[in-house]
């Protein structure tokens, strides 16, 4: 478990906590040719050695490298504007089947240094920016308006709040204090409730509801799952 863990870990920081959105569109328009990508693989192999922290099993980080700029160039050479959403998703199973598959021939490695507790720390990695990637992409099928300009709210606000909140989520559960989930839930409602005042579009109260339950379920399933297995 803790192999898997720390691949999972270092997946999740170089694929969404130290990818800037310009290597991002770098790699986009130039594919192959960007340095970018080859940076993003190098970034992989370095997290992998370091969350392992056993030069021992260098081939794995080695695996995980090559076969993440496969994917990903795989990726880039197919995704169109109308399927990139689904490549997202796709890109993104492929890598968890490596990592699955690296952590079933390898598990019978060792590991007599102390643990941190890497479900812990996975968990909350995932409930930041990779769940908020995820939502985004979820979500990017429809773009709600309303009357209210951009420089009325802060800029990145609601991914930073839908952050806060998941990690909030997921420590109470943690915790075994349910309650403060419906107290999230409660106090979200009531501030939602002026951004549905000024809507133009009656589905915005529809994209509110989905965004909020979606990103309350990843916390709920990722906290319960956490408890499942501590």
């Amino acid at each position: 478990m803790e192999l898997l863990l720390k691949l999972l870990l270092a997946h999740l920081v170089g694929d969404f906590v130290l990818q800037s959105k310009a290597w991002v569109k770098a790699k986009e328009k130039k594919k192959f040719g960007a340095y970018q990508l080859y940076l993003h693989v190098i970034l992989h192999m370095v997290l992998t050695l370091l969350f392992l922290w056993d030069w021992s099993l260098w081939h794995i980080a080695l695996v995980i490298a090559v076969s993440h700029l496969l994917i990903d160039g795989l990726k880039l050479s197919l995704q169109k504007k109308k399927n990139k959403r689904s490549w997202f998703f796709i890109d993104q199973a492929l890598h968890i089947a490596v990592i699955l598959g690296l952590t079933a021939l390898n598990s019978g490695n060792p590991f007599i240094f102390f643990e941190p507790n890497w479900g812990m720390i996975t968990a909350l990695v995932f409930l930041s920016f990779p769940a908020a990637i995820i939502l985004k992409t979820i979500l990017s099928f429809y773009t709600p308006e309303t009357e209210m300009d951009e420089d009325e709210s802060l800029e990145n606000a609601g991914k930073y709040i839908g952050m806060l909140e998941r990690l909030l989520v997921f420590i109470f559960i943690a915790s075994d204090h349910w309650e403060g989930v419906g107290f999230l839930i409660a106090a979200k409602s009531i501030f939602r409730f002026s951004d549905l005042t000024k809507a133009k579009d009656r589905k915005l109260t529809e994209y509110i509801l989905i965004g909020t339950l979606l990103s309350f379920g990843f916390a709920i399933v990722t906290g319960i799952t956490y408890q499942f297995f501590n």
